[in-house]
Order: structure tokens, then C-alpha cells, then sequence
């Protein structure tokens, strides 16, 4: 009986187990889960991340220019100190590479060559190209041929391409690309940077050749002044009405903002270059800019009650100090203690909401002044650019904040009592657009390392490992993972320091 009752069990499990393969496809599909995506949604991902909204960026690129610093050790460890710190100078890398080329990369794999989506592959070659720009010119040599290429061709370990190579394909893409974008074709609506105005990505794409071309002013004469003429003779932003900015709401914050509301709050303070440079020319972008909580003595402490934006009152951290140096720069000017430094507005210029600007109309009228003083653009004059760009980055100031508006009669007086000077043009441009690039942190510190203005007095940090910080050193899990090609790309550039420099800065 025992065996009996044992073959009927044995023959119900099977019976079972046949039944339960029985549309076991079916079962374990997931009828709700997208199987495609609009490549738009790709790119749109792509254009968020290729603006300049690291942490990193706050830790190097700011600081190295002199705009904002932090006199805390650790994490923040970085141009406060002209020293490495790998966890930081890694941010343009695992953002860029991640978020931008890979989705730019595998979107133009299934894209290029559809005529209905021409449109979408010459955005996507625009905001590649452009974070291939902040990639090298971060780095100097970094993969750009075989960079994206890991799901697609299954090339897990790119190998590196030289600056020089690199800049000659980012100016023959964005010359290709802002060419061949059609106002008749198809309209990308769920653009994000531009709702699929042909006509803006196409100014963006000169923009950005413009800048391409001024970068390499002095290490390729020839082919700079080619792009810049092209780009010129193409159209650039010229108007803050296109400038290429990602918006801001309460639903998508911005992340500089959100990290300076949050758990940095009270640690990161302009630097007394840039708050002087400002007061010395009673220029009116301070009062706009900057923030002091006159005798705070904790960040608890920096309440709205005791907040003034009075030029005269704002006084900058000096550069060099670590949190103990600070304590004692602070007594030795009469404040209550370090907390008692101006700032970078939170509640104003970098509050959750705030755009975060690409490339704008400032920036490139700043640079065809300069263009036009080399003689690669005949029209205009070089005050008249400068000039513009000048009162254009003014005007910009309301983009953030409606309180941080400047009057026209304010922006005339500055003007007027700093006139452009034919004799320091060169060093009169690029300290504008240092202030112009403010809080941009990649393209201020390429552009004050191509031009070396303004000015800086070298970081006085004791421990300090370099003079000046000229490139930003390669992430250590790239070292650990593609070591043979990182290598080879050290051995070609140079050794792998904050010191060694990239190729169009030589």
C-alpha cells in the first residue's frame, strides 16, 4: 500500500512540474517593462550631464581659478591646497564618459544614417563633441575613438587618443553637424535645452566650434583661425535670449545648488582675489554675487537676519589657509570667526532652482574681441565686442534671480569708469571672462590656462604640490582596470600630476 500511495505522489510532482513549464515564457515576461527608447530621452540625459554641475567641479576647477574655496581638508580636499585628491579629480570623468558618451554614442548607433532623425543625430554630435572638449581638456590624452564603443563593439579597454587628435575631430564634428542640422526636418520637441529649435542647437554648434578654435589659439594657429572664421561666418549666441542653460525646478534641482544648500553650506567661501577684484572696480556683478552673514561664528549661525549684500562689506577668504589658517586670517581682519567670509549666494545665485549655463553670449563676444584683435574676424571692433560682453554677462544676472538684477544705468556707469584700454586688451578680455565664466568651473580654468589671465598669485598652502594647477589627474579605478593603455598615454603626455600640461597649453 505504502508503494502504491508512493508512485501516485511521484506522478502528481510530475504532472506538476510539466504543468508549471507549461507557458513559462509567458509567466516570467514582463508585459510592463519598456523593451525601446526614444533616443531623445538619451540625449536629453546626455545634455543635463554635459553641464558643469559636479561636485568636483566645486573642489578643483572653481578654486584652481580663484573664484570659490574651502579651507576644510578631506573630501574637500583640492585647489584649497594644490593638492591631489583622486576621489574628487575623478567627477568629470564618471560623469562625462558615463552620462554623456555613452548614451550619445549608443543613441548615433541606431540613429545615424535615418533621415527622419537627422535633426537628433547632429544634436547628439554637438553635445558630444562638446563633452569630449571638457574631457580632454580636463585630462589632455583620453579615449575618444573607441570611447562608448563597450556594449556596442565590445571594446571594454579604449585605447587613448592625444589632445591634438582629439581637437581636430571636435572641430570637424561641430563644423559637420551645425551645417548639417535642417529647420525643415523633423522638430525634437522633447528637447530639453532648446524644444528642437534648429536654428539655437545650430548657433550652440558654432558657439562651441568658436570656443574650440580659441582654445587651440596658440598651439595651432592655422586650423584655430579656420574654425573660428567658420564659426563666425556660421552664427553664434550672441543674445542671452539663447544661451544654452539647463533650467532648474523643484522637481529637478540644480546639483551645485543642492550641494551648497545642503551639507556644504558653510564650507565653501569666495576668495579674497575675486571679491577684490570685483570691489577694487566698484563693480555692480558683486552686490549680485555675493553674500555675507555679518558675524557669524557657526554655519547654524549664517541666518537670513544677519545676510548683507553691500559691496563694501563683503570680504573674501584669503587663498592658502586651511581650516586652521582660516580661524586665524579671520581674527587678524576683525570677524567673528571664518564663517564670517562673503559667499557665493545660496538663497540667490546658486538656490535649488538656478540655471546652469553651457556656453553663453557673453563668453563669445568676449572671445570675438579677442578674435577680432588677432584679425581672424574683419567686422565689429574690439571694444565693441568687449563692451557687449561685458554688459551682456551684467544683464545675465537676473537669469538667476529676479533680486539679483542690474540697472542699466549701473552697467553704463561701470563702463564708463572702466574703459576698455587698446593697450591691455588681451588682459582686459580674459579678466572679464574669468568673472564671465563665473561658477563654470571647466571653461574658466581652460581658458585662464590658455591665456594666464588674470593674474593669480599662486596658492601660499605650505603643503602645497604644485605652483598652479594645470590638468586634473586620471581616476584610479581607470588605472586599476586599463592600466596597459593609461600607461601608454602617460608615457606619450607626461607624468600623471596635477603639474604636467595638456597639449594646447604647452
Amino acid at each position: 500500500m505504502k508503494s502504491i500511495f508512493k508512485y501516485i505522489w511521484i506522478v502528481l510532482l510530475l504532472g506538476y512540474s510539466t504543468s508549471c513549464d507549461q507557458n513559462f515564457d509567458d509567466l516570467n515576461t514582463n508585459r510592463v517593462a519598456a523593451t525601446a527608447i526614444d533616443e531623445m530621452f538619451q540625449i536629453n540625459q546626455a545634455i543635463i550631464s554635459s553641464a558643469p554641475s559636479s561636485f568636483g567641479i566645486l573642489v578643483y576647477e572653481i578654486g584652481a581659478v580663484q573664484h570659490v574655496i574651502s579651507p576644510n581638508s578631506g573630501v574637500l580636499a583640492g585647489a584649497n591646497f594644490n593638492q591631489d585628491n583622486r576621489n574628487a579629480t575623478q567627477a568629470n570623468w564618471q560623469r562625462i564618459y558615463r552620462d554623456v558618451i555613452k548614451n550619445t554614442k549608443d543613441a548615433l548607433s541606431r540613429i545615424e544614417g535615418n533621415p527622419n532623425r537627422n535633426n537628433l543625430v547632429q544634436m547628439a554630435r554637438i553635445i558630444q563633441a562638446y563633452g569630449f572638449m571638457v574631457l580632454t581638456d580636463t585630462y589632455g590624452s583620453v579615449p575618444y575613438r573607441e570611447a562608448g564603443a563597450g556594449f556596442s563593439n565590445q571594446i571594454f579597454f579604449p585605447s587613448y587618443d592625444t589632445q591634438e587628435f582629439i581637437y581636430g575631430e571636435i572641430i570637424r564634428e561641430l563644423e559637420e553637424a551645425s551645417a548639417a542640422l535642417n529647420p525643415s526636418g523633423r522638430v525634437e520637441a522633447a528637447d530639453v535645452l532648446f524644444r528642437g529649435d534648429v536654428e539655437k542647437w545650430r548657433k550652440l554648434g558654432y558657439s562651441l566650434l568658436l570656443r574650440a578654435g580659441m582654445r587651440i589659439s596658440n598651439a595651432d594657429p592655422t586650423l584655430a583661425q579656420q574654425a573660428v572664421s567658420r564659426a563666425f561666418s556660421g552664427g553664434v549666441i550672441l543674445s542671452n535670449e539663447d544661451n544654452a542653460a539647463i533650467r532648474h525646478d523643484a522637481n529637478y534641482l540644480n546639483p551645485i545648488g543642492n550641494t551648497l544648500n545642503a551639507t556644504e553650506a558653510a564650507n565653501f567661501y569666495l576668495t579674497e582675489t575675486f571679491v577684490n577684484f570685483l570691489k577694487d572696480s566698484n563693480d555692480p556683478r558683486l552686490s549680485s554675487i555675493a553674500v555675507r552673514y555679518v558675524g557669524a561664528t557657526s554655519g547654524p549661525d549664517q541666518t537670513v537676519d544677519r545676510q548683507t549684500f553691500d559691496p563694501a562689506l563683503q570680504i573674501g577668504m584669503p587663498m592658502g589657509n586651511d581650516n586652521a589658517g582660516a580661524v586665524a586670517a579671520a581674527a587678524s581682519l576683525g570677524l567673528a570667526s571664518f564663517y564670517d567670509f562673503s559667499q557665493v549666494d545660496r538663497r540667490r545665485m546658486v538656490k535649488l532652482t538656478a540655471p546652469n549655463f553651457i556656453i553663453t553670449a557673453s563668453q563669445n563676444l568676449l572671445l570675438l574681441a579677442e578674435a577680432r584683435q588677432r584679425g581672424w574676424v574683419t567686422s565689429g571692433t574690439v571694444e565693441g565686442y568687449y563692451n557687449d560682453g561685458v554688459r551682456a554677462h551684467m544683464e545675465q544676472m537676473v537669469s538667476y534671480d529676479p533680486a539679483m538684477e542690474i540697472e542699466t544705468e549701473a552697467i553704463d556707469a561701470y563702463l564708463a569708469a572702466n574703459p576698455f584700454n587698446a593697450g591691455t586688451a588681451i588682459q582686459q578680455i580674459h579678466e572679464q571672462y574669468w568673472i564671465s565664466s563665473f561658477m563654470n568651473g571647466p571653461e574658466a580654468f581652460a581658458n585662464f590656462r590658455r591665456t594666464g589671465f588674470p593674474v593669480l598669485a599662486p596658492n601660499p598652502f605650505p603643503g602645497r604640490e604644485v605652483l598652479f594647477i594645470n590638468r586634473l589627474t586620471y581616476p584610479n579605478s581607470e588605472i586599476s582596470v586599463n592600466s596597459e593603455k593609461v600607461q601608454a598615454a602617460i608615457a606619450a603626455q607626461g607624468p600623471d600630476n596635477l603639474e604636467t600640461r595638456v597639449w594646447w597649453n604647452r
